[in-house]
């Protein structure tokens, strides 16, 4: 059981500002739309510098998971490694704004599993999408504004992002379409969802961010090589909707994104006795393909909070 970076403990994601250096980006993306992206990297790496000496709990989180990455893959995991993981995140968020922008050439992105989510579209065939703060979800969302019979709702929680949000919506007005901010899964939202799966739209839920509330509904599961707690909500929501669940992989390799659509599972079904066991199963499925992914692109997951500890429990051990 590895020890938990200091000064993290109790701290829930939704507490921490996304970064006080995207406030940066907009000079960033103007250097980079009119020099290029190496011009862009080299007024990059002096403010990252300044951000990861500035700022403690961001670093040692992002610090505490590179060294359970290199526990199975070898990669740098010091300050060296940290400096890797910010840039990562910097280039994912200027892809973003490159996105909205129009700047973005769509037609490198190379797509896996795309026959079962094509056969859906036509089968006009909702379901619930579990994604991931691995990659860049933004492709995802601007790729189906492009296609008409493709609609989607990504339920979000941004109150702690709203300036890099602004910032997208000054490039675009568009990327604020199809967001449905959501703290906590309500009688009243769930009928609304479930009326946009029967008309055929695609519900996109984040599975690795605990709630946002005092006592979140979680399920434990085994990832990078200790447990930790997961969210349940999309799969009770899943079992509601009576619909199938994909999972959502973006992730950058070798100068161009792949985006994976996997099914977990074309229905899902929550017996009172077992429910608990399932919900834990489900988790657990969804948590080794996290870490498949994370594991070939290691510096594209994006959670910089301590991972491993649940925010209203004394102890990082979640099954506590």
């Amino acid at each position: 059981m590895s020890s938990q970076p200091q000064g993290t403990q109790r701290q829930h994601w939704a507490a921490l500002n996304e970064f006080s250096f995207v406030a940066g980006m907009r000079l960033l993306f103007w250097i980079c739309r009119w020099f290029g992206r190496w011009p862009f990297r080299l007024v990059l790496y002096p403010v990252l510098l300044w951000y990861v000496l500035t700022k403690p709990l961001p670093r040692r989180a992002s610090l505490d998971y590179l060294q359970r990455v290199k526990r199975f893959v070898d990669i740098q995991a010091g300050i060296v490694g940290v400096m890797m993981h910010f840039a990562a995140f910097a280039e994912t968020i200027l892809d973003k704004m490159l996105l909205w922008g129009g700047l973005f050439k769509t037609d490198t992105v190379q797509y896996f599993g795309i026959e079962r989510m094509n056969q859906a579209i036509n089968d006009k065939q909702g379901f619930v999408m579990i994604c991931s703060h691995l990659g860049n979800l933004e492709l995802c969302r601007v790729l189906s504004l492009l296609r008409s019979d493709v609609r989607l709702t990504v339920l979000v929680h941004t109150k702690h992002a709203k300036a890099f949000n602004q910032m997208l919506a000054s490039l675009n007005p568009a990327s604020q379409i199809n967001l449905m901010q959501v703290t906590e899964m309500t009688p009243a939202t769930a009928m609304l969802l479930a009326t946009k799966v029967e008309q055929g739209e695609f519900v996109v839920i984040a599975g690795d961010r605990v709630p946002v509330s005092p006592n979140p509904r979680v399920a434990v599961a085994e990832f990078l090589g200790q447990p930790a707690a997961f969210p349940v909500g999309p799969y009770v929501l899943a079992s509601i909707l009576q619909c199938p669940i994909f999972l959502l992989f973006s992730m950058q390799r070798e100068k161009h994104y792949e985006v994976h659509f996997e099914l977990l599972r074309e229905s899902v079904r929550l017996p009172r006795k077992e429910r608990d066991q399932v919900l834990t199963e489900l988790v657990t499925d969804f948590a080794a393909r996290l870490q498949y992914h994370c594991l070939r692109a290691p510096y594209q997951w994006f959670n910089f909070f301590d991972f491993w500890h649940l925010p209203t429990l004394e102890t990082s051990d979640a099954r506590r």
